[in-house]
């Protein structure tokens, strides 16, 4: 009987051991859930962050241009004060300019095929549907020989597991978007000189207009740059209206759906474009403290992986839109700039970890362990992002392994 009270409480001892064992196995798993959504939740932010400033350089643009209008309205308020104003009193601005004579549009060096047209009234039927894209490839291997690291990943689970204290950062973005209020603008666009430089335009305008239509409706193109050179030329005709909206929703005909398309490609692109020389020409600056060099990288990261998401999130609707507009869609996959600006963030790689590297070589290193795991997180991140690492990105992954785990010689 005594043996049997002794094997009672070891029985329950190992019965609490694996109990433990399995609350502690949950609560990993949870730890690595939370650490995805607190990523997640990051780049969404990012994401809203560049919709505010998107929306407030919109705000700006459309508050000049109701300012102008309004200005011009006060300059000709006289005219509603007076009874019997002539046409010889509406300010110079209203009044009858020279007809614009339009400039031709950019020749594409390349013309996409064109779309059938009608035939004697009568649609043609519709062309075969166009091939879809072929999908994202899951890595950039074979692009510029990038390959997955499994240490990278290893290390990243291990020395999180380690880490007990968790970044908890908030990020506010609140600035409040200031608009006119409706009234203001209603007693803007009311104004009888604004009206009537409206009127001018669509009743003398007309053939202009038509011109645009033709060309706009006509645009293929198969290089994105040349569409770039299209919407600048065609934005450069448009101001000579003087509200191109105002103007053209009187034209039933113009085709508002593929000069829209046109712009987003073309902006998109632009956009997309200059992220990427900026992240590819990024140069990291020894004299400048480390917090801010790291912060200044990352905000770049960030940029370059909103940018993306934002991109692939509508990707095969996008392009299946501008295909069915002959508007070149390829640059969005993994194979055109969408990849080259993947493996641009190798860069920053390269340099966040070597500056990492560096301090932790250096003699005023006070917190080794939570800078190398700074280090292995944000090299975790663009592994997973870019695909890989290339060789040189590899080598200053080791580099910072090497010296962070004290196995440098």
């Amino acid at each position: 009987m005594k043996a049997e009270h002794e094997r009672k409480p070891e029985e329950e001892d190992e019965s609490e051991i694996q109990q433990l064992k399995k609350e502690h196995g949950v609560s990993l798993a949870k730890i690595d859930s939370l650490e995805k959504e607190n990523q997640e939740l990051k780049q969404e932010v990012s994401r809203l962050k560049g919709q505010i400033s998107s929306l407030r350089a919109h705000n700006n643009e459309r508050k000049t241009m109701l300012w102008k209008k309004f200005q011009l309205s006060m300059d000709s308020s006289y005219t509603d004060a007076s009874p019997g104003v002539t046409r010889a009193d509406i300010p110079e601005s209203t009044m009858e300019k020279p007809m614009k004579v339009p400039n031709p549009p950019p020749k594409p060096s390349s013309v996409a095929p064109s779309l059938p047209k009608e035939v004697k009234g009568n649609k043609a039927p519709p062309a075969p549907a166009p091939p879809p894209p072929p999908p994202p490839s899951k890595s950039l291997v074979g692009t510029r020989a990038v390959r997955r690291v499994p240490e990278v990943m290893e290390l990243y689970r291990s020395l999180t597991r380690r880490d007990a204290h968790k970044e908890n950062r908030s990020n506010s973005a609140g600035t409040p978007v200031v608009a006119f209020t409706k009234n203001m603008i209603g007693e803007i666009e009311n104004r009888s000189a604004y009206r009537l430089a409206i009127k001018s335009d669509v009743e003398r305008r007309g053939e202009f207009i038509k011109f645009l239509i033709k060309e706009v409706e006509s645009a293929a193109y198969k290089d994105i740059a040349e569409v770039e050179a299209f919407v600048k030329w065609l934005d450069g005709e448009l101001s000579s209206l003087v509200d191109e909206r105002a103007v053209l929703k009187h034209f039933p005909q113009w085709p508002e759906r593929k000069a829209d398309a046109l712009r987003e490609a073309s902006f998109s692109y632009r956009d997309l474009k200059s992220l990427e020389s900026e992240v590819s020409s990024f140069e990291d600056n020894p004299k400048e403290p480390l917090t801010q060099a790291l912060r200044r990288i990352q905000a770049l990261q960030d940029r370059l992986e909103q940018s993306i998401d934002n991109v692939e999130r509508m990707r095969e609707s996008t392009s299946k839109r501008y295909r069915d507009l002959q508007i070149p869609w390829e640059w969005m996959l993994d194979a055109g700039l969408v990849g080259k600006m993947k493996l641009s963030s190798l860069r920053l790689a390269k340099e966040y970890m070597k500056r990492i590297t560096k301090e932790l070589q250096s003699d005023e290193c006070s917190c080794e362990e939570n800078l190398m795991l700074q280090g292995v997180r944000y090299a975790y991140r663009v592994h997973q992002f870019a695909g890989g690492f290339d060789a040189e990105t590899i080598q200053a992954f080791e580099k910072l392994k090497k010296v962070g785990l004290g196995t440098d010689n």
